[in-house]
């Protein structure tokens, strides 16, 4: 054996080099696809940031959020606020990706100022706000956009949304609700049956666990954990399998930034919702207190928009239409859809965006200029 062969063979520096030397073309393929794959696995489940797809300038930087402005700067006429998510991940799912974005959706139908509460991670020094935190910086909010704004909630945004335009019902010109848990004893899906399930101080021990947060990256095992098969495994398969699909691979590193990039709530938050919302009820009730008055939907008048996922099992259709129900608004001002999909598709998928989104654009148009 020669020297060069012997230092090759002896020195790890050389190995990768002369493992690639004795493969065929075929074997040479099949090692650069599973290095690729394992690079992008590497990059989707670590490597990426969510950012806004749209141009946008920040209006207010509060403790909670900060308050984003999209189109342009000059526009006039009703503010449209997206009250997003504030449940573990980035409000960037607002404005997902250029040409799959709700706020592109609502500014191409004329709607002329759009804006997005950016929810911040909370820090430590946030562990002991409250659902009255948000409420009052939501309300400074829309003191800055003139006193009166068309509201769109997803999600947690939508129950956020309903308690404020049952503390001010003034304030509301008209309100979407998309995927908003508002009666969360309706229906029956797998998260209203965990939270029924957990044993008496599980939740606590969680925020505990954080140091007195929610850690999102907690939150992120448990919605994983929903669906083990497509987190685990089945997402890793289709990544392999067309992991020289250059448009499936920028769709999956966009929805990876997204979904693996989580953020902290504050501990008393997260509690009030879990005991307060999830486990009582008491917003559907009218009993919970929001800035130091009990909250009834019956005080909410303003034209209403419902949207569900027929699929969707985290807030089932039955939470969502609900609000038909318990608030006042009369039934001609009411309209509800059910869309195919599950939870964030309402939010973020193409079709939703395409066929639905437009028309809640053009209805909030006709119907909140008040």
């Amino acid at each position: 054996m020669d020297q060069k062969h012997v230092l090759k063979q002896s020195v790890p520096l050389f190995w990768p080099m002369a493992a690639i030397a004795a493969m065929g073309q075929a074997e040479l393929e099949l090692f650069r696809k599973n290095l690729k794959f394992l690079v992008e696995a590497q990059k989707v489940d670590h490597g990426l940031k969510p950012r806004f797809a749209t141009t946008n300038t920040v209006l207010l930087d509060l403790h909670t959020m900060q308050l984003r402005a999209f189109g342009s700067p000059d526009a006039t006429g009703p503010a449209t606020l997206i009250a997003a998510p504030y449940a573990g991940h980035s409000a960037v799912i607002a404005d997902y990706h250029d040409g799959q974005s709700l706020v592109q959706t609502l500014l191409a139908v004329g709607l002329p100022r759009v804006l997005v509460t950016d929810w911040k991670s909370a820090s430590l020094e946030m562990k002991d706000y409250d659902i009255d935190n948000y409420l009052a910086e939501l309300n400074v909010c829309i003191d800055d956009l003139g006193g009166r704004v068309n509201l769109v909630g997803l999600c947690q945004g939508g129950w956020l949304s309903a308690m404020y335009a049952a503390r001010y019902p003034q304030r509301v010109a008209s309100l979407v609700l998309a995927g908003a848990p508002i009666d969360t004893q309706a229906g029956d899906g797998p998260l209203k049956r965990m939270v029924q399930a957990s044993p008496p101080g599980f939740y606590e021990e969680l925020v505990a666990f954080g140091g007195g947060l929610m850690r999102g990256r907690v939150m992120l095992r448990g919605w994983k954990n929903m669906h083990p098969d497509e987190q685990y495994i089945d997402k890793y398969v289709r990544l392999y399998e067309r992991i020289d699909d250059p448009d499936y691979v920028s769709k999956t590193e966009t929805f990876s930034s997204w979904y693996e990039n989580t953020i902290d709530l504050p501990g008393r938050f997260y509690l009030q919702a879990i005991n307060e919302l999830f486990k009582e009820n008491r917003l559907a009730q009218g009993r919970f207190v929001g800035l130091g008055r009990p909250l009834s939907l019956r005080d909410i008048r303003c034209p209403l928009y419902l949207l569900a996922g027929e699929s969707d099992d985290i807030t089932p259709k039955e939470q969502v239409f609900a609000a038909e129900q318990l608030c006042a608004t009369p039934a001609r001002d009411i309209l509800k859809a059910v869309i195919p999909g599950g939870h964030i598709g309402l939010f973020m998928g193409s079709e939703a965006l395409r066929t639905r989104w437009p028309q809640i654009g053009e209805w909030i148009l006709e119907v909140g200029r008040g």
